[in-house]
C-alpha cells in the first residue's frame, strides 16, 4: 500500500483491510478446517500433549500455530500447506518421541534430566544453581505445597518438565522456615529449637550461632533457630 493511500477515518480499510466482504465468510471455513486439523494433530501426537509439554511437543505446538495464521488471513493462501505442515510436525514428533523413548541418552539430550532441590531438609545450592531458580521461587513452590519448614521435606524432586514433585519427612525434624519474612504473626507460631541453621539453606550446625561459622553448602554466614 502506498503512503498516500493511507488516511485517518478510513474505516472500511481498518476494519476490513484489502480484502473483500465476501472472504469474511471465507475465513469461517478456513477457521472450522484449521480447527479440525488442530484436533487431529494433537490427538497424534499423543496424551502427552493435552497435560505438560515437553520440549519436543513444545516445538511441535509452535510450528502448528506458526503454520496457520498465514492461511488465515491472506486470501491468496490455500489451506494444503498448513496441512501439508501439520502432517510433517506430526510425522516428525512421532519419530522423536518413539527415539526418546527407545534411548536414554537421547531422552536427556532432548528434555534434560530431573534434580533434587531439597534433600534430608537442606537445599541443595550447586542444582539449585544448575536449574536457575532462586530461594524465593523455591520457597514458595514448598509454601504452596504445604510445607511450613525444610525439616518436613524429605526429597523434592525438579523434573524434566519443570514440575515439582514433593516427598515428606515420616517424622518432620526441626529445620529452617520457609515462610514470607513480612508474615511475622505467622512465623511466631512456630516453635523455635536450640539447633542453629543457616538462613539460606537450612544446613544445620549447633555450634554456628556461637562462632557465626560459615556454612560449608552455601557460603553464608548468617544463622538462626531451626523450628518445627
Amino acid at each position: 500500500m502506498k503512503p498516500e493511500e493511507i488516511k485517518l477515518g478510513d474505516w472500511m480499510r481498518m476494519w476490513m483491510g484489502e480484502v473483500p466482504p465476501l472472504f469474511l465468510l471465507e475465513v469461517v471455513v478456513r477457521i472450522l478446517i484449521i480447527f479440525v486439523l488442530l484436533i487431529v494433530s494433537m490427538r497424534l501426537l499423543g496424551l502427552r500433549m493435552a497435560a505438560q509439554l515437553n520440549r519436543i511437543e513444545m516445538l511441535a505446538l509452535f510450528s502448528l500455530a506458526a503454520a496457520i495464521g498465514v492461511p488465515l488471513q491472506v486470501p491468496d493462501k490455500g489451506l494444503l500447506p498448513a496441512v501439508i505442515i501439520a502432517f510433517v510436525v506430526v510425522s516428525v514428533g512421532k519419530l522423536l518421541a518413539w527415539t526418546a523413548f527407545n534411548n536414554q541418552r537421547f531422552e536427556n539430550l532432548t528434555e534434560d534430566n530431573y534434580a533434587i532441590l531439597v534433600k534430608d531438609g537442606v537445599v541443595q545450592m550447586k542444582e539449585l544453581r544448575q536449574t536457575s531458580l532462586t530461594i524465593d521461587r523455591l520457597n514458595a513452590k514448598l509454601r504452596s505445597l504445604g510445607v511450613k519448614q525444610l525439616g518436613e521435606v524429605k526429597r523434592l524432586y525438579f523434573e524434566a518438565k519443570g514440575s515439582f514433585s514433593l516427598v515428606r519427612e515420616q517424622e518432620p525434624k526441626p529445620g529452617l522456615s520457609v515462610l514470607p519474612a513480612f508474615d511475622d504473626a505467622f512465623i511466631k507460631e512456630q516453635e523455635a529449637v536450640g539447633e542453629q541453621v543457616c538462613c539460606t539453606c537450612g544446613t544445620s550446625s549447633k555450634t554456628a550461632g556461637e562462632r557465626q561459622e560459615q556454612c560449608t553448602n552455601c557460603k553464608s554466614d548468617e544463622w538462626r533457630p531451626a523450628v518445627r
